[in-house]
């Protein structure tokens, strides 16, 4: 069988994929193209970083409502944050997929009272929390469920004159350049690599 890329030492693959990761390390976390059609779905830091708007946010929303329900605790709170968390899936369910929405309801809220509710069960020590804890987890699971396979949202893709151009789309042209400099680095990085030995 005919090798198809050549063989690096080890200690040149791990520096190659170290400078991998750092040339896409500023949309690693975007999710979505850099475009400004996609500008409402991720958050921008300095010039180059983006990060994706709604992991943000249930992350977010994950962190305050685990505190919060860490530090104010009672079972009548788990039983409030879950039915609000259990009632934005269903919301959010509804929804049709080229529908916008805010990340808040969507995203924030959910995690947050789901996680409330979750930590809230500490200072719960009753047979009745557990059945809080598996509908909490219950909840999440169906709303991640859903979501996955709803599918990711492209109608700004579907209506954008760039679309059928000849060229890359101005959303995946700033990863297209790093990946270009990326292997032109590395294959001159290959080129002057020492021979392997036994080869």
């Amino acid at each position: 069988m005919t090798r198809l890329y050549p063989r690096v030492a080890r200690p040149l693959a791990r520096r190659i994929d170290r400078l991998a990761r750092c040339a896409h390390a500023f949309h690693r976390w975007a999710h979505h193209p850099l475009c400004g059609r996609y500008e409402s779905e991720v958050f921008r830091f300095g010039r180059r970083a983006r990060v994706c708007r709604g992991c943000s946010l249930a992350i977010l929303g994950s962190v305050l409502g685990g505190l919060g329900g860490a530090f104010w605790g009672a079972l009548w709170a788990a039983l409030v944050g879950l039915t609000w968390s259990i009632g934005l899936v269903g919301w959010s369910m509804r929804r049709a997929p080229t529908e916008p929405a805010s990340k808040i309801p969507t995203r924030f809220l959910p995690a947050s009272g789901v996680t409330f509710a979750l930590f809230s069960l500490v200072h719960a020590r009753s047979p009745a929390s557990l059945g809080f804890a598996a509908a909490a987890c219950a909840a999440t699971l169906a709303f991640v469920g859903f979501y996955k396979k709803r599918g990711p949202n492209r109608t700004p893709c579907a209506s954008c004159p760039e679309r059928s151009g000849a060229t890359t789309c101005s959303g995946l042209r700033p990863i297209v350049r790093r990946e270009k400099a990326l292997m032109r680095k590395t294959a001159a990085m290959i080129r002057t690599a020492p021979p392997l030995s036994g080869l």
